[in-house]
């Protein structure tokens, strides 16, 4: 079996889907956010100090989350798909006011919707996300 890596159309279908859950992180829309992941007991997420296992725990968790910092930036995104319907999302983010420490984002995102939803049907099926201390 062989699998197409990176085929445009889907790398460009995928990176619009992340790039409104960014938008939506930004402007804490959680609403949107919670339509970006996929509403499953199965779906993980793996905060810098939490970690909720099914949509619900997520939906439960971002209600009552802090907003992320406006001046948030991403660096070295790398969006890779494998097929028409798996990819993931690697990147790296940082705070202008924070510059002590650097961001890491892993997003594992899956077609599971329909074409008409939020992302095209694209879901984030599981996450994670940690700090590390810069020099």
């Amino acid at each position: 079996m062989t699998i197409e890596i990176n085929k445009p159309e889907v790398v460009a279908q995928v990176k619009a889907a992340f790039t409104i859950y960014e938008q939506a992180l930004i402007e804490n829309d959680v609403s949107t956010m919670n339509m970006l992941f996929w509403n499953a007991p199965e779906t993980v997420r793996y905060g810098i100090a939490d970690i909720q296992h099914g949509g619900e725990a997520i939906c439960e968790w971002r209600a009552n989350a802090q907003p992320v910092s406006p001046q948030r930036q991403l660096h070295r995104t790398i969006i890779t798909t494998y097929g028409t319907d798996f990819a993931t999302v690697s990147t790296e983010f940082s705070n202008d006011a924070e510059m002590s420490t650097r961001g890491r984002q892993m997003q594992t995102w899956a077609r599971l919707g329909s074409v008409s939803d939020v992302g095209n049907g694209w879901k984030v099926v599981a996450a994670h996300v940690s700090l590390v201390q810069q020099n």
